[in-house]
C-alpha cells in the first residue's frame, strides 16, 4: 500500500458510539487507532439504513478529529459535521479500492459483501474473536447467529483478514474449514495498549489495604462471580482484614448472579467497589497500586487489560487462556478458570510479598508492550501484496 492508493476506511462504529457517547471498548481503540493512522487520506465509509456513503478525505479528517475530541456539545457538532459530508458523499468508490474495516462493523449484513464486490474493493477484514460462535453461552440471545453470518461474510468477501492474534486466525480457520468456506490471505498484528498515565487523582477508598483489580464489563464470560463468590468466602474467614476488590466496567449481560451479589450481599459492601465508569488517568491509578490485574475470563479475544497492566509493571493472574499465553508469554500466574482454590490461594499469595508475584515483577521489568507502530509496520508490507479479489482463490495464508 502506497499512499497514492485509494483508500477506504469504515468509521460508521465510531460514528455510533459517538454519537450515543458510549464509553470506547478494546474494538473501539482499535477503530480510532486507523483512523488516527489514514484519517489524512483516507476516505470514510459510514453503513447506514443498508447504504453505504463513502465521505471525501477532508471530511474523514474533520470527523476524526471531532470523536476524539472531549467537549461537552460534541452531539450537535456531530449531527451538523454528517449532514454536510453526507450531502458530498454521493459518488461510488474507487473501483479496486483498498477497504478497511476493523471493528466488525455491517459484517452481518449480506449488502456489504454485495457493495464490495460490485465496486471489485480489496476488502481486508479485521478480526477479534469468535467468542459468539466458541462459547455461546456467554452471549446475548441471537449473537451466535449474527457472528456466524459476520464470520461467513468476511470471508466470503476479504482479500485478506486481519487477525489481533494468531490464536484468532487459528480458530477463524477452524470455523471456516468447518464450513467449506475460502481461506484468504491473513496476518496476524497484536494491538496496542494505550499508554496509561503514571499518575492519576482517584484511588480506591481505603487503598492503604492490599487490593486486586478487574477490569472488564461484567458478563458471563468475564467470570466475576467467580471473584464475588472467592471474596465472600473471605470475608467470612478474614473479616475486614480480607483483601478488597476494584471492578472496572460497566454492567453487561448473562451475569444475573454476580449483579445480585454486588446489589444485595451486605458483606461485599465494605470489600468490593463497583466502577462503571474510569477514564484512563484513574484506571492507570488503579491498576499502579494493585497487588495483580485479575482476569478469570472464560473466553477472550485478545485480552488489552493485560498488556495495560503489565506495561505499568502489574503483575497478572489470568486464566489459562491461548491468547493469553501468546500475548502475555511466561509472565503472569496461569490458573483454570473454574477452579475457585487455585485463585483463593494465589489471591492470598500476592496480597503479601510473595515469591511468585516477585518473580513477575522482575520478569516485568524487561517486558515490552506492542505498540501501534509495530501493529502497522506488520500490516501495511502484507497490505502492499494483497491480489484483487478475483486472483485470492488459490493465495495461501501469509
Amino acid at each position: 500500500m502506497t499512499p497514492a492508493d485509494p483508500l477506504l476506511l469504515d468509521v460508521g462504529r465510531l460514528v455510533w458510539r459517538g454519537w450515543a457517547g458510549r464509553l470506547p471498548t478494546g474494538i473501539d481503540r482499535v477503530c480510532h487507532a486507523y483512523l488516527d493512522r489514514y484519517a489524512g487520506r483516507a476516505h470514510g465509509v459510514i453503513q447506514w439504513k443498508g447504504r453505504r456513503f463513502v465521505l471525501p478525505p477532508a471530511d474523514t479528517a474533520r470527523l476524526a478529529a471531532l470523536l476524539t475530541s472531549d467537549i461537552a456539545d460534541r452531539r450537535p457538532r456531530l449531527a451538523a459535521l454528517l449532514a454536510r459530508a453526507l450531502r458530498r458523499a454521493v459518488r461510488p468508490p474507487c473501483r479496486g479500492a483498498l477497504y478497511l474495516n476493523v471493528g466488525h462493523t455491517g459484517l452481518d449484513d449480506p449488502r456489504l459483501v454485495g457493495w464490495i464486490a460490485r465496486h471489485e474493493l480489496r476488502a481486508v477484514h479485521l478480526i477479534h474473536d469468535l467468542i459468539p460462535l466458541e462459547t455461546p453461552e456467554y452471549c446475548r440471545p441471537g449473537e451466535a447467529a449474527r457472528h456466524e453470518r459476520r464470520m461467513r461474510h468476511a470471508l466470503a468477501s476479504a482479500s485478506g483478514i486481519i487477525g489481533n492474534s494468531r490464536a484468532t486466525l487459528d480458530a477463524l480457520d477452524a470455523f471456516g474449514a468447518a464450513r467449506g468456506l475460502p481461506r484468504p490471505p491473513a496476518v496476524a498484528a497484536w494491538l496496542a495498549a494505550d499508554a496509561l498515565p503514571r499518575s492519576a487523582p482517584s484511588a480506591p477508598a481505603g487503598a492503604g489495604r492490599p487490593y486486586f483489580v478487574a477490569v472488564g464489563t461484567i458478563e458471563g464470560r468475564k467470570n466475576h462471580l467467580l471473584l464475588l463468590q472467592l471474596w465472600r468466602a473471605l470475608v467470612q474467614r478474614l473479616g475486614e482484614t480480607a483483601p478488597r476488590l476494584v471492578l472496572v466496567g460497566q454492567r453487561g449481560w448473562e451475569a444475573a448472579d454476580a449483579m445480585a451479589l454486588l446489589d444485595r450481599c451486605a458483606a461485599l459492601a465494605t470489600l468490593v467497589e463497583e466502577r462503571g465508569r474510569c477514564d484512563d488517568a484513574a484506571l492507570a491509578t488503579l491498576l499502579s497500586g494493585a497487588r495483580a490485574l485479575l482476569m478469570p475470563s472464560f473466553a477472550e479475544g485478545y485480552g488489552m487489560p493485560v498488556v495495560e497492566a503489565m506495561r505499568l509493571g502489574v503483575p497478572v493472574i489470568a486464566s489459562d487462556l491461548a491468547v493469553f499465553r501468546e500475548i502475555a508469554g511466561t509472565i503472569p500466574t496461569y490458573l483454570s478458570p473454574l477452579d475457585a482454590v487455585a485463585w483463593e490461594r494465589a489471591i492470598l499469595e500476592f496480597a503479601g510479598e510473595s515469591p511468585a508475584r516477585e518473580r513477575q515483577r522482575a520478569a516485568l521489568r524487561g517486558y515490552r508492550a506492542p505498540d501501534w507502530g509495530t501493529h502497522f509496520a506488520a500490516v501495511e508490507p502484507w497490505l502492499a501484496t494483497l491480489p484483487a479479489r478475483g486472483e485470492r482463490a488459490n493465495t495461501a495464508r501469509g
